[in-house]
């Protein structure tokens, strides 16, 4: 069923303002798992497994996917993915499940619609938000050193006792470089907020400083997982659409920088292009400003973990890249 309006608001906390330089990172070391085969709903239930995964249990649950537009897979999260990663959430005695989305590039309703996620989220008895279309309180506020008047993070996702994201994996012919999982959260802020008729995406995508301003964006929250679908990628072009990779794997991990300086990693072992190819992957632009700011360890402290024999060697040719730094 869809969340009203008013409910999206109940147990809403007081305004937020987080300030870039406030520390996120979990302590201790930063694992990366790697799930080999086709299988995705056995490949989303070994990601949670293997993570020992138990932040969500008993408590309600907000969940980010990837519908920046209504383009198939690997453009947008498949259906089949985000049905296992509701599935995998219930199984695990979550309380309520409920997908928040805002679209960048098309309208969020219909993408949602055309992409099958309505009938995914309704067949699975959750709540669906359509962050369009919510009201002022629903925006908390946010500083970021790069973003010149700051920035709203949708409370869905700030307020939420638990979150998890599942994101595609992909190269982004713009000024991201690669949309991986910090790239993800630019759906969860706001394009403008109802009474302000500024426009903050106009602030991010005009900016010289958009990488910065993408991890400064993902101190306004902490997912507890994060799960990627990597059956197929964008090894060139993105984020809606590009030439096509296939690494057959899920990458998934409790750290959004370990997560995506891994997920580059594959990309490069598929023969991506672009600024993101070359070079030492912590210093990539996003991820280096994200691993400045706390949110996340970097590439040289990552453990890379196949969680079955037959996902050892990509684990092992991601974690030799990952080791240089």
């Amino acid at each position: 069923m869809e969340i009203s309006r008013r409910g999206l608001l109940q147990g809403a906390i007081a305004t937020s303002v987080l300030a870039v330089g406030d520390r996120v990172a979990a302590a201790g070391p930063a694992r990366v798992f790697v799930v080999k085969g086709t299988d995705r709903a056995r490949a989303v239930a070994a990601c949670f497994d293997a993570a020992q995964f138990t932040a969500c249990d008993e408590r309600a649950v907000a969940i980010k996917a990837n519908f920046n537009s209504g383009d198939a897979f690997p453009a947008s999260t498949h259906p089949a993915t985000l049905r296992a990663l509701l599935g995998t959430l219930k199984s695990r005695r979550a309380t309520q499940l409920t997908l928040a989305e805002r679209s960048g590039m098309g309208d969020t309703r219909n993408v949602l619609t055309s992409t099958g996620a309505a009938d995914v989220v309704k067949d699975a008895g959750a709540q669906l938000v359509v962050l369009d279309e919510v009201e002022r309180e629903a925006w908390a506020p946010m500083r970021g050193a790069h973003w010149p008047n700051g920035f709203h993070a949708a409370r869905v996702f700030t307020d939420a006792p638990c979150v998890v994201q599942t994101m595609c994996c992909k190269t982004h012919r713009f000024g991201g470089h690669v949309t991986l999982s910090l790239k993800n959260t630019v759906g969860l802020v706001a394009k403008t907020i109802p009474g302000d008729g500024h426009n903050y995406m106009r602030d991010l995508h005009r900016s010289e400083h958009q990488r910065a301003m993408i991890a400064e964006a993902n101190l306004a929250w902490r997912p507890a997982l994060s799960v990627m679908d990597c059956l197929e990628a964008f090894v060139d072009g993105g984020p809606e659409a590009g030439r096509r990779a296939a690494p057959g794997v899920f990458l998934a991990s409790e750290d959004r920088c370990a997560l995506d300086a891994a997920a580059i990693a594959l990309l490069r072992l598929h023969g991506m292009t672009g600024p993101a190819a070359r070079g030492p992957i912590g210093e990539t632009a996003q991820l280096a400003r994200a691993i400045a700011l706390g949110v996340g360890q970097p590439p040289a402290s990552v453990a890379v973990v196949p969680v079955e024999p037959s996902a050892r060697d990509v684990a092992q040719r991601i974690g030799e890249l990952l080791a240089r730094g």
